[in-house]
């Protein structure tokens, strides 16, 4: 087990549902949660870790699920990566006011707010110590920002990818359902796939299988949770080869 003050991960991507920013609302972006969340990387972007972020867009507009009822799907995933922009400015705001240095970097061009994506500007901003939000997904709809995380993550050469969420780590089924889903401490990429556990999309999955990124889930909601779990400690499920 690592110490409590040593990072296992030098550079990590931290993929956070946009449902996650709601805190106890329905809807929208409770700002009081983007805050604990950015104390939460502020906290360990000061242990010296590389940290990128993708967030995504659930919590203002669901694009999928708009085009269920009725909106061609293209124009509604072209409205989800704008909720998207959305949630990474907000974000950017509350690292800012804690001092960390953050840039947001987004798939479909809008200078008048944040960067357009460039890998070796964004590698760079890493190396200098900033925090950098990857914004609209890939830019294409039809991808969800899973698949987008995942892809950045090996993009970035990221030791891990960190999946925040609602729960502390996979469970056998939806454990807010299900009294009797028991987590799983470490699970490999195939059984992820092959037992369905829709942890993230099954292209997401593939594509960290593929480069080799383990997958670690745990609690974003947690206090200090994301510290714990870098540093080897804390409650979280990693999803690898070696499982």
């Amino acid at each position: 087990m690592s110490s409590p003050d040593v990072p296992t991960y030098k550079r990590i991507l931290l993929k956070i549902s946009g449902e996650v920013l709601m805190g106890e609302q329905g809807f929208g972006i409770d700002m009081n949660t983007v805050k604990a969340v950015a104390e939460e990387v502020a906290e360990v972007a000061g242990m010296g870790v590389e940290l990128c972020l993708v967030i995504g867009g659930g919590n203002i507009f669901r694009g999928l699920s708009k085009a269920a009822v009725g909106m061609e799907r293209s124009s509604a995933d072209y409205m989800g990566m704008l909720a998207t922009v959305m949630n990474a400015l907000a974000m950017q705001n509350a690292l800012e006011k804690l001092g960390v240095s953050t840039r947001v970097q987004s798939a479909i061009q809008m200078n008048a707010v944040c960067e357009p994506f460039v890998h070796r500007r964004a590698q760079r901003h890493l190396e200098k110590g900033r925090v950098v939000i990857f914004a609209a997904g890939l830019g294409a709809p039809y991808f969800t920002t899973d698949t987008a995380a995942a892809l950045r993550a090996a993009e970035m050469r990221c030791d891990a990818l960190f999946k925040g969420t609602s729960v502390d780590g996979v469970y056998t089924a939806d454990p807010k359902k299900d009294a009797s889903a028991t987590r799983y401490d470490s699970l490999n990429y195939m059984e992820v796939l092959s037992k369905d556990l829709r942890v993230m999309d099954a292209s997401a999955v593939s594509l960290m299988r593929e480069n080799g990124i383990p997958i670690v889930v745990f609690s974003i909601r947690e206090p200090g949770g994301l510290r714990k779990v870098i540093t080897g400690q804390g409650v979280h499920t990693v999803i690898s080869s070696e499982a």
